[in-house]
């Protein structure tokens, strides 16, 4: 019975599947490090010079700090190549694997204390992957670059498109300059629905960049170079609004908001453009329903641990700890409780 479920379950998974995975999982694992070494680099720089979180620039003279950016963008290159072999749907839910090899580094490396729930939450975190990964849907044939367009231009995903242009303007025109100090919403509202656009052009290209590299040259398609402007405007926006954010609020509250919404709409563009769930059993599509709120709850219960510890570690302090991964600030002010609602 064993041999026969295990044979059942290397014929489900394609090999491009299993390409994307690995992928995806490096990636994870390369960026969940990078956090622990830039860390240590920021603490090394910090203790000869000037802090980053007091405007100092030392760290980037640290060998250290730079191995971890370096790692870092090892971690992107391996998360953009997963997307050429694997649909959005397997891909973007492992990211959360990046948060427990970050949370796991952290207890070893930087005697950081994991909480029992936060072990919980990780344990969780791999349970909702690793269904998701045995129940995803296979990636789709695509012969080239202008069938992606075929599929971009179907009537459904122009809708969802306009959708979503339409709704991050107003929230960049009208919500922002209103609400965008004390509403955490809508300055994630803009990085989640732009980036689920972005997740599928860099899907796109990164189809082209594969079909490209084993001789079959899309450059040549007007299409690709329209997918490579749409991956550059988005990106851009996406990253101006997310630095917003991070900036604004603490980062232990906009991670967990904007994993759960950046993913869901990513997944539901997927769903929408690539068809993910055509040919998939009711079954199978609550299964990877299931994985994927499995990962939600495991994420949330990670990053509320390190906010109970973090705020029994600062005492009664006005103050909680912000960018502690990435810059060692001092932080900011807590904001009136009020402030940090929902719009």
């Amino acid at each position: 019975m064993a041999a026969s479920s295990g044979s059942s379950w290397r014929e489900g998974m394609s090999a491009d599947n299993v390409k994307g995975l690995c992928l995806a999982l490096s990636s994870s694992f390369f960026i969940g490090a990078s956090f622990i070494v830039k860390k240590k680099g920021l603490k090394k720089a910090g203790a000869s010079g000037i802090r980053a979180g007091n405007g100092g620039y030392s760290y980037l003279y640290e060998p250290l700090w730079w191995v971890g950016m370096i790692t870092m963008v090892v971690g992107e290159i391996a998360n953009f190549a997963a997307y050429a072999f694997a649909p959005a749907i397997l891909v973007t839910p492992l990211g959360a694997l990046s948060i427990i090899i970050s949370a796991a580094l952290a207890h070893i490396i930087l005697r950081e204390r994991l909480h029992i729930f936060g072990i919980l939450g990780c344990v969780l975190c791999v349970v909702g992957s690793t269904t998701i990964v045995l129940h995803a849907p296979q990636e789709r044939e695509i012969e080239s670059v202008r069938d992606v367009w075929n599929l971009a231009m179907d009537p459904a995903f122009l809708f969802y498109a306009a959708l979503v242009i339409t709704a991050a303007f107003i929230l960049i025109f009208h919500f922002i300059p209103q609400y965008g100090q004390t509403h955490i919403m809508v300055y994630i509202g803009v990085c989640s629905l732009v980036g689920s656009l972005s997740v599928m052009s860099v899907k796109a290209l990164g189809i082209a960049i594969k079909l490209t590299l084993s001789g079959m040259n899309q450059l040549i398609y007007p299409q690709t170079w329209a997918f490579t402007l749409v991956v550059a405007v988005c990106v851009l926006t996406q990253m101006n609004y997310l630095n917003k954010a991070l900036d604004t609020f603490n980062t232990a509250v906009v991670s967990p908001i904007y994993y759960v919404m950046f993913t869901t709409l990513t997944i539901v563009a997927s769903v929408i453009m690539f068809k993910d769930w055509d040919g998939q059993s009711p079954t199978q599509v609550v299964t990877e329903i299931c994985g994927f709120v499995t990962i939600l709850s495991g994420t949330f219960l990670l990053h509320k641990t390190k906010d109970l510890s973090d705020g029994l570690q600062s005492s009664l302090s006005i103050r909680l700890p912000k960018h502690s991964e990435e810059d060692g600030g001092e932080g900011i002010p807590l904001r009136r409780q009020e402030s940090m609602r929902s719009p």
